[in-house]
């Protein structure tokens, strides 16, 4: 069983749901929880807020936080997760920031990245430094987002 896999039945056991705020993966981690048969029980949706001003205008991301840390930075990732959460209405919210490259974005380096879970009862956010090019930051991304929330649940 894949992870996203196991992470959709164990929403199901648990009768929670999950939504995705994506902006470094662009969508590739409600792609990867979609293609799980059944996915639609328990996947309430995605929000991709690639530019940094939608991270504050859909997700409620702080403005000034995004103006003062930036849009890759611990804090926003949490907070996309909660804003995602609380905006669709879901148990768990997952979220990822970060650099794929090819260059650096506002002090990061190419493959720092966050991902962040919220449920009302945790929140946990990681920092990587994930190594390769474009493709392989970004899968890698997405993999050890749903790792992070199965570990939360």
């Amino acid at each position: 069983m894949s992870a996203a896999a196991a992470l959709i039945d164990a929403l199901r056991r648990g009768g929670l749901s999950v939504a995705g705020a994506e902006s470094l993966t662009g969508g590739l981690l409600c792609a990867e929880l979609t293609a799980v048969p059944g996915a639609s029980e328990v996947v309430r949706g995605g929000v991709v807020a690639y530019a940094t001003d939608l991270k504050s205008g859909l997700l409620g991301v702080d403005a000034g936080l995004l103006a003062e840390g930036g849009p890759v930075h611990p804090a926003v990732a949490s907070a996309m997760a909660d804003g995602v959460r609380y905006r669709l209405d879901a148990d768990v919210g997952i979220a990822t920031t970060g650099v794929a490259g090819p260059t650096p974005q506002g002090g990061a380096p190419v493959g720092r990245v966050y991902i962040a879970v919220s449920t009302p009862h945790v929140r946990r956010v990681e920092e990587l430094t994930l190594p390769g090019d474009r493709a392989a930051i970004r899968a890698e991304s997405v993999r050890r987002a749903i790792d992070l929330a199965a570990s939360v649940l």
